[in-house]
């Protein structure tokens, strides 16, 4: 064996391209179908086997930041590319743009494009590639409470039928089909390791031929090396994804702003979302900015039946769950379900008394748990990732929680049920195995909400977001419960649902001027060099700022592969 392995590691694979395309993920797709329709000679090579092409997207939701749709105007929405660039500025907040090389100054100019895109041609775009909607637009990251800052003025969230999986295999499909009929090349397996840099122009790559595995797509698949690999091309695309899968490079770029990193976080990617050719490319003289950005969610919970290490499900949440901190504490506005997500990190890690723990809380009841939550994820989804409307009514119209969801209350690590506050408490105590929280306390805060429901208008601001979500016919038809006492037996029983963060997006990178071109530490374009996707902090380095919007990282994915693959195909 150890001969055979040796023979092996002598073999070299040399394949000349037009482009080399590094990561199979949905910019990766996107860019390379964009060329191969313009004729060009393309590479894709990825470290995973065939079963992951499609990457983290096709484990996505499949939500899609879009503006003044159909879909929106059926449903009364008023929306339009001022309001939505208004939302965006006021999420991203830019304010690296001062000095010789500002960090944000790409990252502002590719900003604008996506919001123009998303008002303009992106929607027709998808439809020609073989997208379709369903018909209820979301709203989430609802906002931090003033009308110029964070948050979606209006709802955007537009899931695609085949959630995840309807957003990547219709490139992957054609992908797959290019290279069938001898159009491009796929190469799995493939870890690329370097650069290669011939007078200043990127040339290649070179890596690691990594051994078989057959692995299910998503499960984490070995890293033993049999061979090595040169590819040369006029050109390469880095589509190669951020750091979520690896804790450890989460940690290192962890901001102060938000306080003290978590001990323990849960993940929200493959272990093959790992950031190594971030380093790779910054080694090479790749200009990465904005690392301290990122975008991980307060909404985690483990998964019962887990495919990656740590894999964990957010909790798309309704605006009615109470959410209280390790202590016991209702968390402040603006830290309420759907509305502002690294504000309620940023509460949860700064604040001395409990950023020493973990976790917080979810305190409902079952009327609350069957209308309101939804879990992330193509798998979570069975009804719209199987485009079966017969099951969408039932699971989402029907009595009773969808069926993911009434898994994980009979499953899940993270909840406890029981009929009284007493009982309750007592079950999230002995979860966490410390007495943090107090019954009366719980109980006492309860009662206060409880007494704002009595009628239409109320002093509670989560309760005003209750009224104000209702009168959105997509919210009162499928998203949110009747207003009612959390404390009525009729709702009843209660459930508390522990939360953890989990890892999920970058939102710095490479930075890349307008035609998705690398550029270097001076901030000159590297010729030959190209990023998309996440890799490339969806755009530009950084064009979310600080903050998201949702729906715009698949839409990112799409949009910087789009532009990479039309620029690669003028410029060749």
């Amino acid at each position: 064996m150890a001969d055979a392995v040796g023979a092996k590691q002598e073999k070299e694979t040399h394949v000349d391209a037009d482009v080399v395309v590094v990561g199979g993920g949905l910019a990766g797709l996107v860019a390379a179908d964009e060329l191969i329709r313009a004729g060009r000679r393309v590479v894709l090579v990825d470290q995973e086997n065939a079963a992951n092409l499609g990457g983290q997207a096709y484990w996505s939701f499949g939500g899609l930041f879009l503006v003044n749709t159909p879909e929106q105007r059926r449903l009364g929405v008023k929306d339009s590319f001022d309001l939505a660039w208004q939302d965006w500025q006021g999420s991203a907040g830019w304010d690296r743009l001062d000095g010789e090389l500002p960090e944000d100054e790409w990252a502002a100019r590719w900003g604008r494009a996506y919001v123009e895109f998303a008002a303009g041609q992106k929607r027709s775009w998808l439809i020609e590639r073989g997208l379709r909607f369903t018909p209820i637009v979301g709203w989430a990251e609802r906002g931090a409470g003033t009308a110029g800052g964070h948050g979606n003025s209006v709802p955007r969230f537009h899931v695609a039928w085949g959630t995840g999986t309807g957003v990547s295999e219709p490139f992957a499909d054609r992908v797959r089909a290019a290279a069938a009929d001898g159009r491009m090349t796929l190469l799995y397996r493939h870890r690329v390791d370097e650069l290669v840099i011939t007078s200043g122009r990127v040339t290649g790559v070179a890596g690691t031929v990594l051994a078989d595995d057959d692995s299910p797509r998503g499960v984490a698949s070995n890293r033993t090396p049999v061979g090595s690999f040169t590819l040369s091309a006029q050109a390469v695309v880095l589509a190669t994804g951020g750091i979520g899968g690896n804790h450890d490079l989460v940690r290192r770029y962890w901001p102060p702003r938000l306080g003290r990193p978590p001990r323990a976080m849960v993940t929200g990617v493959p272990a093959y979302v790992d950031g190594r050719m971030l380093d790779i490319a910054e080694a090479a003289g790749v200009r990465l900015v904005n690392k301290d950005r990122m975008w991980h969610y307060t909404e985690g919970v483990q998964n019962h039946t887990p495919i990656w290490p740590g894999h964990a499900i957010r909790i798309l949440p309704g605006p009615s769950s109470m959410w209280f901190d390790a202590l016991g504490r209702r968390l402040p506005v603006p830290a309420l379900p759907g509305y502002d997500t690294l504000g309620t990190l940023k509460h949860l890690r700064t604040d001395p008394a409990i950023a020493g723990y973990d976790h917080s809380w979810f305190v409902l009841t079952q009327k609350i748990v069957e209308k309101e939550f939804a879990l992330s994820g193509s798998e979570q989804n069975p009804d719209i990732t199987n485009r079966d409307r017969r099951q969408l009514l039932r699971n989402r119209l029907g009595k009773g929680a969808p069926p993911p969801v009434e898994a994980f209350l009979r499953r899940g690590a993270d909840f406890v049920v029981a009929p009284t506050i007493g009982e309750l408490v007592a079950k999230m105590n002995a979860l966490t195995g410390e007495p943090l929280l107090d019954p009366g306390s719980i109980e006492r805060q309860i009662r206060e909400r409880d007494a704002e429901m009595a009628n239409p208008f109320t002093k509670d601001t989560q309760v005003m977001g209750i009224h104000n979500a209702r009168r959105y016919r997509g919210d009162r038809l499928v998203r949110v419960a009747a207003p009612h006492r959390i404390l009525d037996p009729a709702a009843g029983p209660l459930i508390g649902v522990r939360l953890h963060v989990l890892t999920r997006k970058t939102l710095g990178g490479i930075q890349t001027d307008l035609e998705g071109r690398a550029l270097d530490t001076r901030g000159q374009p590297i010729e030959g060099l190209y990023a998309a996707g996440e890799a490339a902090g969806f755009g530009g380095g950084g064009v979310h700022g600080y903050n998201a919007l949702e729906g715009s990282f698949l839409g990112g994915c799409l949009f910087t592969g789009r532009t990479v693959g039309r620029s690669l195909a003028r410029a060749l």
